[in-house]
């Protein structure tokens, strides 16, 4: 423990803990409150209580009698104290009580101490083996015969960060009493201690305004409410040590070793028009796009970004720059912030709609059309040939077709987070960050061939491996599934050369080179989880969870429609009511009435959470909210 500490023990005993603690720590700063709930008399009927407590003093400590741990922020002798530590040890509510009765002491424990918990605090509470109902319990009880620690301690929004073996040996004048209200011990062979920190609040989804240029035409739209926390994180900047962008600085060296890498930094908006997306074929199914309506188009605009104008006075308007590789990233403006409304229209048929904008499913068309505008310069330069030029043209001449022998042709590099209408699964993404490669090869050296037996030799040691399936291959790993491709186009103007292009899932790539327990976790505002990752560390670095344990909440879900049905939308609500906390959705019933045109659907909806904490009655608000948005926002009938 480091110094000027000020540690709380409740629930003492005889006081041999804090005595001993006291002993532990002489020669610092930390400082020791020692409480029991009992009244002085009673408490010194404890086997030696009276020469512990006197030792307490004797170290600077201070002993309080008849405090009760569920009410901490009701005792007069602590207001005004925050501790940086507050322990519970072997908590009992006396006599021969059930694990109810129990469950309910420890809730209410967790509720109280957070009164008086410092900011960056932990509560420690030691259990007997089995009694906490972790994994970490061997043998671990059943669910329902445990004491629930993990779930009584997030009733509070307190995560378990660490769990670790009572050391009795560090304490040995601590005797431990209160068994069933005796001068008895627990069990404290194999015990756990517990430790509980605060977790962040959850953050509602909001809908934001933005405007950017489009095609050399400004328009503002509105950003789904449920995409909210997955936009403006600058993961991708020159400076982050964010896990998505150290497994892209992995991938570019080691395609570096091959071939030469450029990448691209041009600013990028996140609006595609229907016709982008049409002309430049990407695979992209359209019932995964976030179809946009446009609040606003501006015409007569010239073609400066909002981003150009970051000293525009205007105080209700705020610039939050989304990084793009090395730093000059998406950059927009937010108007506004209206909370818990519908995301955009996700009804719309894009058949036909060549006007029709959405959220960009894919980087590839704005990197096709940044590229061929860079050779169109090129070619305009006189330097569109791949012969015929001297050697301080070389770089152009790589640009333009790249070298002819299919090893050092040029690779273009451009990333940035991508946008899919996905149900919601266990690994299945509305937002990831995507790395495109392109490259132009002659068709004789197998460039494809090439290219993904390059990236398999990067990323086998974590699992993945490449299929080969029509169209192209597929890199594949257990369990996430499906986290890139590779695949290869005509080149319009040159039958000898093939346009290679790799699309490669950065966060799932992420998860695995990291041994990540959930992809959400890539998106937490928690410090702790950044902090693992300030050094640097190379890929295959396990993760160290800052939330341990956390238990997973089930509950169903059932309502009438009418004649029209959309489930992503039903999962698009989800995903805002949730605060996306609901990891998995089945659908386990479907009725239609036989004279009504009306269906009834029930789901089964999984609540759970690596990123904060998620009690039961925290997910049941969610559940609620859930609700009560479907029945506004789709004009359901809740069963």
């Amino acid at each position: 423990m480091s110094p000027s500490r000020a540690v709380l023990m409740v629930g003492e005993g005889n006081f041999s803990f804090s005595a001993s603690a006291c002993q532990l720590y002489s020669g610092s700063e930390t400082s020791v409150t020692a409480t029991c709930l009992q009244h002085q008399e009673e408490a010194l009927r404890h086997e030696g209580a009276a020469d512990n407590i006197q030792t307490i003093k004797d170290s600077g400590g201070t002993v309080l009698f008849e405090v009760d741990c569920t009410k901490l922020g009701e005792c007069a002798s602590l207001q005004g104290h925050l501790f940086d530590r507050v322990v519970f040890n072997f908590p009992h509510c006396g006599r021969k009580s059930g694990v109810k009765k129990n469950r309910e002491l420890l809730r209410n424990f967790f509720l109280s101490c957070v009164q008086v918990l410092a900011e960056g605090g932990e509560v420690h509470v030691s259990l007997c083996n089995g009694q906490g109902g972790t994994p970490a319990d061997q043998p671990k009880r059943e669910w329902h015969n445990s004491w629930q620690v993990v779930a009584m301690a997030a009733e509070a929004d307190l995560i378990l960060s660490a769990i670790h073996p009572f050391e009795s040996d560090k304490h040995q004048s601590y005797k431990c009493t209160g068994y069933r209200s005796q001068d008895k011990g627990f069990h404290v062979e194999k015990a756990l201690v517990h430790v509980f920190t605060r977790s962040l609040p959850y953050t509602p989804a909001h809908l934001l305004k933005v405007e950017e240029v489009v095609e050399g035409e400004k328009v503002q739209y509105e950003i789904p409410a449920e995409l909210s926390d997955y936009i403006f994180r600058r993961f991708l900047c020159s400076d982050s040590v964010h896990p998505v962008k150290l497994v892209q600085d992995f991938l570019l060296e080691g395609l570096a070793k091959k071939w030469p890498v450029s990448m691209m930094t041009e600013t990028i908006p996140f609006l595609l028009t229907a016709k982008q997306l049409q002309t430049h074929c990407c695979g992209i199914d359209s019932a995964q796009c976030y179809w946009i309506h446009l609040l606003q188009k501006d015409l007569t605009s010239d073609t400066d970004t909002s981003a150009d104008k970051e000293n525009d006075p205007r105080p209700t308007e705020t610039l939050l720059p989304a990084c793009l590789t090395s730093g000059k990233g998406d950059r927009v403006r937010i108007k506004g912030v209206e909370s818990f409304r519908s995301a955009c229209s996700l009804d719309i048929d894009p058949e036909g709609e060549s006007g029709m904008h959405m959220l960009r499913p894919s980087l590839l068309p704005q990197m096709e059309e940044l590229l061929a505008k860079k050779e169109a310069i090129i070619n305009a330069d006189g330097h569109g040939d791949c012969e015929g030029s001297d050697e301080s043209e070389g770089n152009k001449k790589d640009e333009a077709c790249g070298s002819c022998n299919g090893v050092t042709s040029l690779l273009y590099e451009i990333s940035g987070v991508v946008f899919r209408n996905v149900p919601i699964g266990l690994w299945a993404m509305p937002a990831f960050h995507e790395l495109l490669i392109q490259g132009v090869f002659p068709s004789e050296s197998e460039p494809g061939k090439l290219l993904g037996e390059k990236l398999e030799t990067l990323l086998a040691p974590f699992g993945v491996s490449i299929v080969t399936e029509q169209g192209g291959l597929r890199l594949k790993a257990q369990p996430v599934g499906l986290v890139g491709k590779v695949f290869a186009s005509d080149v319009s103007d040159n039958n000898n050369h093939v346009r290679i292009t790799a699309s490669l899932n950065l966060d799932l790539l992420a998860v695995l080179l990291f041994s990540l327990p959930d992809w959400r976790l890539l998106w937490s505002h928690d410090p702790r989880f950044l902090k693992q990752f300030s050094s640097h560390p190379s890929p295959g670095t396990p993760f160290h969870p800052f939330c341990l344990y956390p238990e997973p909440f089930t509950f169903d879900i059932s309502f009438w429609t009418g004649p029209t049905w959309e489930e992503k939308n039903f999962h698009a609500v989800v995903r805002e009511a949730s605060c996306g906390t609901v990891e998995q959705v089945k659908l386990i019933d479907r009725f239609s009435h036989p004279d009504l045109s009306q269906t009834s659907y029930c789901y089964r909806l999984i609540y759970h959470s690596h990123t904060h904490a998620l009690s039961h009655t925290r997910a049941l608000q969610f559940h609620k909210h859930l609700e009560t948005l479907l029945s506004s926002r789709l004009q359901v009938t809740i069963r």
